[in-house]
């Protein structure tokens, strides 16, 4: 018999979790689109309302949104491509549990503003008001 090694058994260090932030950045606009899609026509809105909001925000028209969506450009890629509208900064409030001009991430801060966006437009507000102007 071999004598028992008094040796500390190592052990395999914890997985990483990934950051919220970095899931964001890789996840695909085309993967979000359609639920904005939904979420804005089970309310009554249109798609061509969502594309006016979304570029309001982005500058994307409907040919780069199109390619955007068809080459499953990731929201870091997206808002890096973006020309974010100047008064994009007056979008506040709280959309998905973050108060939005408290989140300190750039690039999370501009998803939110886009969910808040799209979140308006689903809720009815005027247009006016969603495009702050």
């Amino acid at each position: 018999m071999k004598p028992k090694s008094h040796q500390a058994k190592k052990e395999s260090p914890a997985p990483k979790r990934e950051s919220t932030n970095s899931r964001i950045a890789r996840m695909p606009f085309a993967s979000v689109y359609p639920h904005y899609v939904t979420k804005v026509e089970k309310k009554g809105r249109t798609k061509a309302e969502l594309h006016r909001v979304i570029e309001w925000l982005t500058g994307f028209d409907e040919k780069k949104l199109k390619k955007v969506i068809d080459d499953k450009i990731a929201f870091e890629e997206f808002f890096a491509q973006a020309r974010l509208n100047p008064n994009a900064r007056l979008i506040t409030g709280v959309i998905c549990g973050y108060r939005i001009e408290e989140i300190a991430d750039p690039l999370h801060r501009k998803v939110r503003y886009l969910d808040k966006l799209v979140d308006e437009l689903a809720k009815g507000r005027a247009m006016e008001k969603i495009l702050r102007t």
